[in-house]
């Protein structure tokens, strides 16, 4: 039998803040969409009545939005017609309100939305429920159909996967500190430790989540990468021998040149036009290294820096107490800052960008701590103006906590909160070096810049 509140306690990432059941199951019968009471236990509002916990319908709804599915579906239904979703939305939430309530009430409509769409997963979780949701029978349509829609080599071209940090190799302490000095071109250094057999265990488990869901899509091929983590492992071809018997495929082992220059094209396609039309900083904080890179987006990068710091690397490297010592904290800024200096000094012009965006797991979640969400969702800090004085605050925050401490800050997925500070490292780094006062948080990178069929040749 399903530990029904066990299991939604792992999905949502948190225990549960109010009353709650179960509304959707999967096939398995674990829960898919709950319903929430309209109040919290101590009576706030709860304008979000129905919540969607689906690992993968979280995922197949977050990878459509990405692609611009918001303002799409907005521009088909038009907003008198959303509009009327949100009213029957709300009078549903508002009927199980009790008789004698007479504190505040929850306020809009699917997720809180007044107008347009918020947020597609409120809508498809109310359309799963059986609610009378337009945009949730859309989006149904969209996951459902896209598969019978594309050509066998569309549907091949759509399938790709990165591995990179997520294997986390634990890269030892005699990796060189100034190995690479910001030139892509430069030898990167002799290979170093092994990657972990838990690590690459955890990761083809991960890998055989994405190919069964490709299977049910319907795709019949894939396009892997691999970056950073695999470029440093000396047991390398093992993890890139079995991801081939599982996926068909061999990844790409790209160069951190090739790494920057697709995570720039990436980063800036998801954003609106008016980032990239002039020189514009695109940094991309990984686990094991770290790439910046300066240009429009109307071409290839002028600039690209690859440099062998990240949130894992300078954990292992630098942070080796909890919480980190200050004069750790230092050591790894400064190492960050070393690599920066090489490149600002070779190219001042970089002093001179107009934006600076970033992208990689440390921005994104810090981002999140910032917002301070419940749980973190890549849409929910796309575009964040992430300011450097704020970045210092999460920074001071998390640097400070130990690790038992750390987890429980909102927005922090536990699973990274050992790796975090060391990413935040860096970020405080390219902020004060850059001189910068603010920059832009984009959820697109490698991944989005291959959907859109970046050059690998």
């Amino acid at each position: 039998m399903v530990d029904d509140r066990a299991e939604v306690r792992a999905r949502l990432g948190r225990e549960p803040r109010g009353a709650y059941e179960v509304v959707v199951r999967d096939a398995d019968g674990l829960p898919v969409v709950l319903r929430n009471a309209p109040l919290l236990d101590d009576g706030t509002p709860m304008p979000t009545r129905y919540w969607l916990i689906g690992p993968r319908e979280n995922t197949l709804v977050g990878r459509l939005e990405s692609t611009g599915a918001i303002d799409e579906v907005e521009a088909e239904l038009g907003l008198a017609v959303i509009a009327e979703a949100h009213a029957r939305y709300a009078a549903e939430r508002d009927s199980a309100l009790p008789a004698d309530h007479e504190g505040p009430t929850p306020s809009g409509g699917v997720g809180g939305t007044r107008a347009g769409v918020k947020c597609l997963h409120a809508h498809y979780a109310w359309y799963l429920a059986g609610g009378d949701d337009p945009v949730g029978h859309w989006v149904a349509d969209r996951l459902a159909i896209a598969p019978r829609r594309t050509s066998r080599r569309d549907r091949r071209d759509r399938s790709r996967i990165q591995f990179g940090e997520v294997a986390r190799p634990g890269l030892g302490r005699d990796s060189p500190r100034r190995a690479h000095r910001g030139d892509p071109s430069r030898p990167r250094g002799r290979r170093h430790r092994r990657a972990r057999p838990e690590a690459i265990e955890r990761t083809l488990a991960a890998l055989q989540g994405f190919v069964e869901t490709g299977r049910e899509l319907g795709v019949d091929g894939w396009r892997v990468v691999a970056t950073s983590a695999c470029r440093d492992a000396a047991n390398r071809d093992e993890f890139l021998d079995a991801v081939e018997r599982l996926v068909g495929t061999r990844p790409r082992l790209i160069s951190g040149a090739d790494e920057g220059r697709l995570a720039f094209h990436g980063a800036l396609a998801s954003l609106g036009p008016e980032h990239g039309e002039r020189p514009t900083i695109v940094f991309d904080i990984g686990g094991g290294s770290t790439e910046l890179m300066y240009g429009t987006r109307q071409a290839p990068p002028s600039i690209v820096g690859s440099f062998d710091v990240g949130a894992v690397r300078l954990r292992e490297r630098e942070l080796h107490h909890d919480p980190p010592r200050p004069e750790e904290l230092t050591n790894a800024i400064g190492a960050a800052t070393d690599e920066l200096d090489d490149l600002v000094r070779a190219h001042p012009e970089l002093l001179d960008a107009s934006s600076i965006v970033g992208i990689g797991g440390t921005v994104r979640v810090a981002a999140a701590v910032e917002l301070g969400l419940a749980a973190y969702r890549t849409e929910a800090v796309h575009g964040f103006r992430f300011t450097r004085d704020a970045a210092e605050d999460v920074f001071r925050t998390l640097a400070t906590e130990a690790l038992a401490d750390r987890i429980h800050n909102p927005g922090l997925p536990e699973d990274r909160a050992d790796i975090i500070v060391g990413g935040m490292c860096v970020l405080v780094a390219v902020l004060r070096r850059l001189h910068a006062t603010s920059i832009v948080v984009s959820g697109g990178g490698i991944l989005e810049a291959l959907v859109a069929g970046a050059d690998l040749s």
